[in-house]
């Protein structure tokens, strides 16, 4: 669920150079840097969905890719 203090501006993609509206949001942790229970959001696009998520999963980073309406207050 997103907290009812986000409006759409939030929601933004976050490719590089893209402003439209997100629809999925790729989570993703470093293990070196951040604890088990920490998750990073990167917020795409349908167009950026698979390149952000390819990107962090090459690296052993994806944790998973999920809708922004089920992120929760406990999302990075």
């Amino acid at each position: 669920m997103i907290s009812s203090e986000l409006t759409p501006i939030d929601l933004r993609c976050s490719a590089k150079g893209c402003r439209a509206l997100a629809t999925d949001a790729v989570r993703w942790r470093n293990p070196k840097i951040h604890t088990a229970t920490r998750r990073k959001v990167w917020t795409a696009c349908p167009e950026h969905r698979d390149h952000l998520s390819s990107f962090v999963d090459i690296r052993g980073f994806l944790i998973d890719v999920i809708p922004v309406a089920e992120l929760s207050d406990s999302d990075g």
